[in-house]
């Protein structure tokens, strides 16, 4: 489930997970958090930057990762406007079976959200 507004406690989602009752096949919890860099990928200093999120196509992405093999539960929530280095850009959460299913799952998810959901002007000093 793709989770608008305010940044989400991974605690609280583990919790519901668990509390839904829906278990028996988890065998790991996977979190990403993605932050802000002082430094772009070519190593120009970041002061910031401006993110924008594709709600509607984060949702399908998030259903999507449900559907795949082993896996119980998605979260996920992405940071929208403009932010300063060090704040939280995603949070990503994969449950399910076993490593490879799980570690597969939020790579393809973290993959298709950096690439078809959010668009980013990186902001420079």
């Amino acid at each position: 489930m793709a989770v608008p507004g305010p940044r989400p406690s991974l605690d609280a989602w583990i919790s519901d997970i668990k509390a839904s009752g829906d278990t028996d096949g988890i065998g790991m919890y996977l979190v990403h958090n993605g932050v802000v860099r002082g430094h772009s990928r070519d190593g120009r200093p970041v002061s910031g930057m401006i993110l924008r999120a594709d709600r509607q196509r984060l949702e399908e992405i998030t259903e999507s990762a449900r559907l795949m093999e082993g896996i119980s539960a998605v979260r996920i929530w992405v940071n929208e406007g403009e932010l300063q280095v060090g704040d939280d850009i995603m949070y990503a959460l994969v449950a399910g079976d076993i490593r490879e299913n799980v570690f597969g799952a939020l790579q393809a998810m973290v993959r298709m959200v950096k690439t078809e959901v959010v668009t980013e002007e990186e902001l420079r000093p």
